[in-house]
């Protein structure tokens, strides 16, 4: 998994391409958590580019939301594509995450 990242102010952009499987959870919440930090907890994730989620890349990003969540902070999520957001519905997450239609909706949300 590759991750791209952009600034928007005083919010982190990461941008993930490729599966969010097993074999990349661990490196997917270190990035996730070091991006956190150097945003102070800004941070969108566009997920637009996640072709496949297993049940570990959904325990990874639960995980992110609730380390968030107990400091009173969240990730928004954007571009969540149609077979994401099926597992989303069938796995009854969907409410766990704020999701907006855009990168820059996401982003504006912080304000």
């Amino acid at each position: 998994m590759e991750f791209n990242e952009q600034k928007n102010g005083a919010v982190s952009v990461i941008k993930p391409d490729g599966a969010l499987t097993e074999a990349d959870a661990s490196l997917f919440c270190s990035r996730l958590r070091e991006a956190i930090g150097e945003s102070r907890g800004r941070l969108v994730l566009d997920a637009s580019e996640i072709s496949y989620v297993d049940s570990a890349g959904l325990e990874a990003l639960l995980d992110i939301s609730e380390e968030l969540a107990e400091t009173g902070r969240v990730f928004k999520l954007t571009g969540v594509n149609e077979t994401l957001r099926e597992v989303f519905d069938l796995t009854q997450i969907t409410g766990a995450f704020e999701c907006f239609d855009d990168v820059n909706a996401a982003v504006r949300s912080f304000l």
